[in-house]
């Protein structure tokens, strides 16, 4: 990196260095308050007298809450300040997640997982967004660092339920509830607000049929990437144990492959530094795709699902910073990619549900092999858009 380039790095920054690591934190909250509905259910059964799918409403309230706070958050961005989203974001997760931790009734329990869910989708859109430009030409290299805590989270939540207890539900829940409030004191600080640049004239100048088939291409790259994430999850166990794996093995595969996730994004950090985005998604995707095709073969399936983890990794926090700069003058194409991201996990399991029962369970890897196969397609696709369009 060149003196020039070390200069423009450091003038693009939104972030100083504490305020960096208190983003990291926000994505380690919100990783574990997703990750802990799942495992609260057997407490929640008993304290509320739940069937499992209304027990299993707590978490889709929470997607919920967290689609509506993107787009929310988004729509007033323009309006409020950086340190004002992300503290009000914070806030609705400390009074959602106490909420959730006190309800005496099941309905007052659900309302506070929407409120959570807010501040998580907050959260989610605020920092991605500020990531994806904040840090100049080290952006997409810090995007991976931010979700890979993510991802710590979501492990972390599930360990600490384990070690409490599905009954001490309440206290994890606190616990979120107060790391959530300390940093809406501390998780704004030092994060600056940067002027936009160019007006709404040439936002209009560079919109039209370019613009709108860029935006759609990135639409359905992230829900097709999201797919094929959820539908690993959901669905990897059930055929690991359908081709002849114990329960066990299955699920620790499953593990595995979150962890996977986690490693590969911060394992491409020194990649993005010397490779374009573009070239890095290419890779993901052909790597995907191939992983899926070898997890057909039982004796190594349980390494192909890991594999697809370590590839998917980075799509998306390595696909914003690409975004942005396909489409710097669209405000909301990041809240749109980030949106359609929640709606694409909540519906992918259920319908690779559809086709399993179509097909059976030994045609999952062929399903989220498809899917892996039209992310690739797509990502050509928007290759040859923005070289169009753009360069």
């Amino acid at each position: 990196m060149t003196d020039t380039d070390l200069r423009s790095d450091a003038a693009g920054r939104l972030f100083s260095r504490p305020a960096a690591v208190a983003s990291c934190l926000g994505f380690v909250l919100i990783g574990m308050l997703q990750s802990l509905y799942g495992p609260a259910v057997p407490g929640l059964r008993e304290e509320f007298g739940l069937s499992p799918a209304g027990a299993g409403l707590g978490l889709s309230l929470h997607f919920t809450g967290g689609v509506a706070g993107v787009l929310a958050f988004n729509a007033i961005h323009t309006r409020i300040s950086n340190r004002a989203l992300l503290g009000a974001s914070y806030g609705l997760m400390a009074l959602g997640a106490t909420g959730f931790a006190l309800a005496p009734e099941w309905p007052l329990a659900l309302a506070a997982a929407f409120l959570c869910g807010l501040g998580f989708g907050g959260i989610d859109y605020g920092l991605n967004q500020l990531f994806a430009g904040g840090f100049g030409n080290r952006s997409t290299a810090m995007l991976n660092v931010l979700n890979a805590h993510f991802g710590i989270g979501a492990v972390l939540g599930p360990a600490v339920v384990a070690w409490l207890g599905p009954d001490e539900y309440p206290y994890a829940f606190g616990a979120c509830a107060a790391l959530a409030a300390l940093l809406v004191v501390l998780g704004s600080r030092g994060v600056r607000t940067k002027e936009e640049t160019g007006s709404p004239a040439e936002s209009a100048a560079r919109g039209g049929l370019g613009l709108s088939r860029l935006l759609l291409g990135f639409l359905v790259l992230y829900i097709l990437n999201v797919g094929v994430e959820a539908g690993v999850g959901g669905w990897e166990p059930t055929h690991l144990e359908t081709v002849g794996y114990s329960a066990t093995v299955a699920a620790s595969a499953t593990s595995v492959y979150w962890l996977m996730m986690t490693a590969g994004r911060f394992l491409v950090v020194p990649i993005t530094l010397r490779y374009s985005p573009e070239r890095i998604l290419t890779v993901c995707a052909a790597g995907m795709t191939v992983c899926l095709l070898l997890a057909r073969v039982k004796g190594v399936a349980p390494v192909a699902y890991a594999g697809v983890g370590l590839f998917i990794a980075p799509v998306f926090p390595t696909g914003l910073p690409w975004l942005n700069r396909a489409l710097p003058q669209a405000r909301r194409a990041g809240a749109w990619v980030i949106a359609a991201s929640m709606t694409g996990g909540v519906a992918a399991p259920p319908l690779l549900g559809v086709g399993i029962e179509a097909s059976g369970i030994h045609a999952v890897p062929w399903l989220l092999t498809a899917l892996s196969a039209a992310s690739l397609a797509a990502t050509v696709w928007l290759i040859r858009l923005t070289r169009r369009f753009v360069d």
